[in-house]
């Protein structure tokens, strides 16, 4: 590293994870060099200094701008809904693109790509697939990397788990996967500090999992009462049979089809809702002597009903 402010590059600095990724790296004496694909950037980034290339992962020369003397770079950028072509153009096609550009412009610097647990099962949607083939095109390569799969993430100005406190008001609690199923979750905040901290300390050339405190995960049940707890509602939980769900699914993402549009919630989402296990594997943990998450799932989900209050989406 340089003597000076060591400096980042990140993709993704604009999305919900890397928002805060920014604010955790200032904190820590990092500068930012940040690819954003138009202006202005989020308000929640305005409180910080950082230097913004214009550009988006199909543009090599923005890469190549973007990760030129950087001491770490963080690949966060890709897409979460999309057909099975574009999803793979955009997660594996532009994790190749800014491997490539780390590689032969600042081989030296420590590379993170975050992935998925979906990247697990990349047979259950073409996310996942698109994200164990962006996975392997870090892996591919000698050098300083660390590809990083985290669970699902919540907190504060997320909108995709907004529907979770929103249900947890209905008069009864739908689940959508079976009594058994495990799911890990993580803070927001939590996950980027994990970030944040490997940047310049910890394994190489690994896959490494984050969590929450509670490596096992959760249960439907237990987030499900986790989440009325917050709005201070009475959990009356039933679980979906999994074929309803599964037609629920194929449905809409029929009519988004034919609507032109592309929904989050196909055959695919529903797979991965029912797979039973989306647990973090104890294998794959981040160091303790690096990084240990503080947010319980109470206390996260308290402060996120809390500051959805205030902003007036609850």
């Amino acid at each position: 590293m340089s003597q000076a402010r060591p400096l980042v590059a990140l993709t993704g600095a604009t999305g919900f994870l890397g928002r805060y990724l920014v604010e955790s790296l200032h904190a820590k004496g990092w500068r930012v060099r940040a690819m954003v694909r138009s202006l202005p950037i989020h308000e929640q980034l305005a409180p910080y200094r950082l230097e913004l290339v214009p550009g988006d992962l199909r543009d090599e020369a923005a890469l190549r701008r973007l990760v030129t003397k950087a001491d770490a770079v963080i690949h966060i950028a890709g897409a979460i809904k999309g057909h099975a072509d574009s999803l793979m153009q955009t997660n594996y096609g532009g994790t190749k693109r800014i491997v490539d550009a780390w590689r032969n412009h600042a081989p030296n610097a420590r590379f993170i790509s975050v992935s998925s647990f979906t990247a697990r099962e990349a047979h259950l949607s073409a996310y996942g697939a698109s994200k164990r083939a962006a996975e392997e095109a870090v892996m591919a390569k000698d050098g300083n990397w660390l590809v990083v799969r985290p669970p699902a993430i919540y907190g504060p100005w997320d909108r995709e788990t907004l529907s979770i406190f929103k249900a947890a008001r209905l008069p009864v609690h739908p689940m959508l996967g079976s009594k058994s199923a495990r799911l890990s979750l993580i803070h927001v905040r939590d996950a980027a500090n994990a970030l944040c901290a490997l940047c310049n300390e910890g394994p190489q050339q690994q896959l490494l999992e984050l969590s929450d405190a509670v490596l096992e995960g959760y249960s439907w049940s237990e987030i499900v009462d986790a989440a009325c707890a917050s709005v201070a509602c009475s959990a009356r939980p039933f679980h979906l049979p999994p074929g309803l769900v599964v037609m629920a699914a194929s449905l809409n993402g029929k009519l988004a089809r034919l609507r032109g549009q592309v929904s989050i919630f196909d055959e695919g989402k529903a797979r991965e809702i029912l797979h039973p296990d989306w647990s973090a594997r104890g294998a794959h943990l981040v160091p303790e002597n690096i990084w240990v998450p503080e947010i319980s799932l109470q206390d996260g989900f308290a402060e996120t009903v809390k500051w959805y209050r205030a902003a007036g989406w609850l």
